[in-house]
């Protein structure tokens, strides 16, 4: 039985994996998964997400025929080669439509929809704050995960491919798995971390 690991523990292993073992990650681990991930806060309660499980080889193929680009001004290749190892991909949706009716109802004080009261976009924030919890809830669990996104060019036919109705964007994938050895770098790997003092002010900028 898997021994759930310290939290700290789990923020300090988490990291993109890019390429995965063959073993399957078993179903009740990725309701695991979901359930913490529901448990992200939300503007309003709103809770305007919604998670497709890929998690067949069909359906899984499906997902990287429509989403792949037919060209990039990078070569892809050896990421693609890597990420299609998952045996599972969690495509994490956003409803902005959820949030601007939730903030028109009388308890929020707003008496319309418009869309230009939002400072930030909070249905992506908070599916983000969801991704990351599928993200630490998968290391707590032994396996590795790898969050990427849908090209914008590449979006009309991933609705398309699976009936996803207009008012749900993705926010981004969660690629899941046991890692495996061989996968492409990630930027850490050309980046340093940077140190607190670069990025924490106190008191003023």
């Amino acid at each position: 039985m898997l021994v759930p690991m310290e939290f700290r523990e789990v923020v300090r292993r988490r990291r993109m994996v890019r390429r995965f073992g063959p073993d399957p990650v078993p179903p009740e681990v990725v309701d695991r998964m979901l359930g913490h991930a529901v448990r992200a806060p939300s503007a309003g309660f709103t809770q305007g997400w919604s998670f497709l499980v890929l998690d067949t080889p069909a359906d899984r193929e499906r997902f990287w025929a429509a989403t792949t680009p037919a060209s990039s001004p990078r070569d892809m290749s050896a990421w693609l080669d890597g990420m299609r190892t998952a045996p599972v991909l969690i495509v994490v949706l956003a409803s902005k439509a959820a949030y601007l009716g939730r903030y028109a109802e009388p308890d929020k004080g707003w008496t319309d929809a418009e869309e230009s009261r939002w400072p930030v976009p909070y249905w992506h924030v908070d599916a983000g704050m969801a991704s990351l919890l599928l993200l630490q809830t998968a290391v707590d669990e032994g396996l590795g995960a790898c969050f990427f996104g849908i090209g914008r060019g590449e979006r009309p036919a991933f609705a398309a491919e699976f009936g996803v109705p207009p008012a749900w964007e993705p926010t981004g994938v969660v690629a899941v798995g046991h890692p495996a050895p061989g996968g492409p770098a990630g930027s850490p790997s050309r980046r340093p971390r940077k140190a607190l003092d670069e990025v924490v002010h106190r008191g003023s900028w």
